[in-house]
């Protein structure tokens, strides 16, 4: 996997003041923290910072961070947590995580789908039940994603976990054989679709009747 490069500078500022002048100068307040690591505050340019999430997935991402403070230090790092604005989607904080190049990590890949599925020519419905797997393996053979090829998969066949093609050094985190994707046929669709309804339907009925309860009791 390739690694991407980003430059941050160590801040000597906290608390929200600071954070926001940051921000309005172009930077993202960050950390820097790991099991081997002191905790380091950095602010990093959030345009390149930016550039960098539209090349890879946000949760297997290397970087190298360039820190400066005085003289260049690298580390390996990874985002652990990013916090954004819920309106405007401005970054508003960033987690790194050192990691050891030598030691082995989880991490979450996103599930792709190749080819055209029979069982959907066929009128079937394809339900993706997880669209990203947590795998085990060196920093260096994290792969960009998992790709598995549904062309011969009819009405009722499903891929579980233990099924799916994985890299010779990289292993899966579950220890259950949980389905990743099913097809099913347009009618089981459509009877989950009204066993939720009725349920819900249910549950506002004992909600008005637990509310009318309430009222008399009041009232008396």
């Amino acid at each position: 996997m390739e690694h991407f490069e980003l430059n941050a500078t160590v801040r000597k500022t906290t608390g929200n003041s600071p954070a926001r002048q940051l921000r309005k100068a172009g930077q993202v307040p960050a950390v820097l923290y790991g099991p081997q690591t002191e905790s380091v505050l950095l602010s990093v340019n959030a345009k390149e910072f930016e550039q960098i999430l539209k090349k890879g997935n946000l949760g297997s991402i290397i970087l190298n961070l360039i820190i400066q403070n005085g003289k260049k230090i690298t580390k390996p790092a990874m985002i652990k947590e990013l916090q954004s604005h819920p309106v405007s989607g401005n970054f508003l904080h960033i987690d790194f995580y050192e990691i050891d190049m030598q030691r082995k990590i989880n991490v979450m890949i996103p599930v792709v789908t190749k080819g055209v599925c029979k069982g959907v020519e066929l009128g079937g419905l394809l339900q993706i039940i997880r669209r990203e797997v947590e795998v085990l393996c060196m920093p260096g053979d994290i792969p960009e994603s998992i790709e598995i090829d549904i062309t011969d998969l009819d009405v009722g066949d499903s891929v579980h976990v233990e099924e799916i093609p994985l890299g010779e050094n990289v292993e899966i985190s579950a220890d259950v054989n949980f389905t990743i994707l099913t097809v099913v046929s347009p009618k089981v669709e459509a009877v989950e679709e009204e066993e939720e309804e009725d349920l819900e339907g249910e549950e506002e009925a004992a909600e008005d009747e637990a509310a009318e309860g309430a009222s008399t009791e009041e009232e008396s």
